[in-house]
């Protein structure tokens, strides 16, 4: 853990879950489907539950980020060309908003703010920065997938925004361990980095 960890005040803090989709997690989600799954990413929702409870029971927000596949004619999705390249397996329905496969599994609901991303960052055109400011949250706590991606972008993008940023290490997952290793560390210059119970622990003492 690099920083002291402490929750001053709940009402201004967030669990910010990072992609926890239905579309990438569960069993029957495009990603499934694809044959694009990790066991670490498998286990993260479990692994959460526990303390968006908590977080929820002192009055802090659960805030969830929603990758979006943003329909186009015919309905078929607007996909970046890098991401087609990699993930060829997506097709029509899948991250649709307000489907079943872009909603958040069900181990980690209710989920008090949805915000709809289209890049890695949910920063990056979205309501997410408004929303915040008008809920007063100042302190932001990471989970989620994946580390080097959708979670490291988002860090980053909060940090330049004056807000404070907790990363959980045990709380988020990539594809590989190593490189969820290396986006864990290369956060450590702009985010306090600490285990799920860590943060647990300074929570119940909030």
């Amino acid at each position: 853990m690099s920083g002291d960890l402490a929750f001053p005040d709940p009402s201004a803090t967030a669990l910010v879950l990072v992609d926890l989709q239905n579309d990438f997690i569960h069993p029957d989600g495009a990603y499934a489907r694809g044959g694009s799954k990790a066991d670490e990413i498998a286990a993260l929702p479990a692994r959460l539950a526990p303390l968006a409870e908590a977080v929820r029971a002192k009055g802090g927000w659960i805030v969830s980020t929603h990758f979006t596949l943003v329909p186009g004619r015919g309905g078929e999705p607007m996909i970046s060309p890098h991401l087609k390249a990699i993930r060829p397996f997506l097709r029509k329905g899948d991250f649709l908003s307000g489907g079943w496969g872009h909603d958040v599994v069900d181990a980690l609901q209710p989920i008090d703010i949805k915000v709809e991303k289209v890049a890695f960052s949910a920063f990056y055109m979205s309501r997410l920065e408004w929303v915040l400011r008008k809920a007063g949250i100042t302190t932001l706590i990471f989970a989620g997938i994946v580390t080097n991606g959708g979670v490291a972008s988002t860090v980053r993008d909060a940090h330049v925004r004056d807000l404070e940023t907790v990363v959980l290490e045990d709380g988020c997952a990539a594809f590989s361990e190593q490189v969820h290793r290396t986006a864990i560390d290369a956060l450590r210059p702009v985010s306090t980095v600490a285990t799920i119970a860590e943060v647990a622990a300074a929570w119940e003492s909030a």
